[in-house]
C-alpha cells in the first residue's frame, strides 16, 4: 500500500481527523519548512530526490532540510558547500560524508543499485579538477560507475590519445574544460558516445570567467556533443547518470 492510500484508509477508518488527513497529504507531496518548501514527491516523479544547492544557504537551512530528507527516507546530496556546514549537518547525520574535492555533503543509507555501463568524467586542466570532481561524485551518488581522466587538455593532446581506449569504454562522457574550452570537440571527435561539454571558469581575463569556454562548448562542430552552465558539474553528473541508466 502506498503512503497516500494508507493516509486515506486511516481517515477512512477515522483514525485520523479530516483535518489530519489534510496535512498528511500535504506533506507527502512537499514540506513547508518556512524558509524552503521541499519537494518531498521528487522520487517517485524523477527517480531521483531532491538535492540541496548548498551555496548561499544558510547552515541552519541546510541542517532542516538534511533532517526533512532524512525523515523521507532518502539519501542525501548537499552541493556547493563548506566543511563548516558539514560540522552543523554531522549533528543530525552523524554518517554523512564531506567530499572536499567536490565541496559536497553526502549521506547515503539506502547505496542505489550500481549500473552496468560507466561514465567517464574527462577534465582538460588540474585546475578544473573541482567542476570534474562534483560531476563524478554526483554520478556515483545516484549509481553510476565512474572512470575519472585527469589533465588531458588540448595543449598536450597525446595525454588524451593514450587514454583513448578508457574514454570509449564508456557509455557517456562528461568533458570538463575551462581556457577555450577545446576539449569536448577533441573528444566528441573520437568517440560514438554522447558528450557533455562542461566549461569552467578557469582562465585569464579575455576567458571572461567561463563565458569564452561555453561559447567555443555550444560552436562544437563535433556531433554529439550537449553543453551545460559554467562550472556546472553537478547538472553534467546528473544528466549522464540519466542516460547510462537508460
Amino acid at each position: 500500500m502506498t503512503r497516500l492510500a494508507e493516509i486515506l484508509e486511516a481517515y477512512r477508518l477515522g483514525e485520523v481527523s479530516l483535518a489530519e488527513a489534510e496535512q498528511a497529504v500535504a506533506d507527502r507531496f512537499f514540506r513547508d519548512l518556512g524558509h524552503s518548501t521541499l519537494d518531498n514527491d521528487r522520487a517517485r516523479r524523477n527517480g531521483n530526490a531532491e538535492v540541496v544547492y548548498g551555496e548561499h544557504k544558510a547552515p541552519e537551512q541546510i541542517v532542516d532540510l538534511v533532517a526533512a530528507l532524512l525523515a523521507e527516507d532518502q539519501n542525501i546530496l548537499v552541493t556547493r558547500t563548506t566543511p563548516a556546514v558539514f560540522e552543523a549537518v554531522a549533528r543530525v547525520a552523524p554518517d554523512s560524508q564531506y567530499h572536499a574535492g567536490a565541496r559536497a555533503i553526502t549521506c547515503v543509507r539506502r547505496p542505489p543499485p550500481p549500473l552496468a555501463t560507466r561514465i567517464a568524467v574527462v577534465s582538460a586542466g588540474t585546475s578544473d579538477l573541482p567542476v570534474a570532481a562534483e560531476a563524478a561524485l554526483t554520478a556515483g551518488f545516484f549509481g553510476s560507475p565512474v572512470t575519472r581522466i585527469n589533465d588531458v587538455g588540448v595543449a598536450g593532446i597525446h595525454r588524451l590519445l593514450a587514454r583513448l581506449d578508457e574514454i570509449r569504454a564508456a557509455r557517456v562522457l562528461v568533458v570538463v574544460a575551462g581556457m577555450e574550452g577545446a576539449l569536448p570537440s577533441a573528444v566528441g571527435g573520437l568517440v560514438d558516445k554522447p558528450v557533455i561539454a562542461v566549461p569552467t571558469s578557469v582562465g585569464y581575463g579575455a576567458a571572461f570567467g567561463g563565458l569564452a569556454a561555453l561559447l567555443g562548448m555550444l560552436n562544437s562542430c563535433a556531433s554529439g556533443v550537449s553543453v551545460v552552465n559554467i562550472d556546472n558539474g553537478f547538472g553534467a553528473g546528473y544528466l549522464a547518470h540519466m542516460i547510462n541508466r537508460l
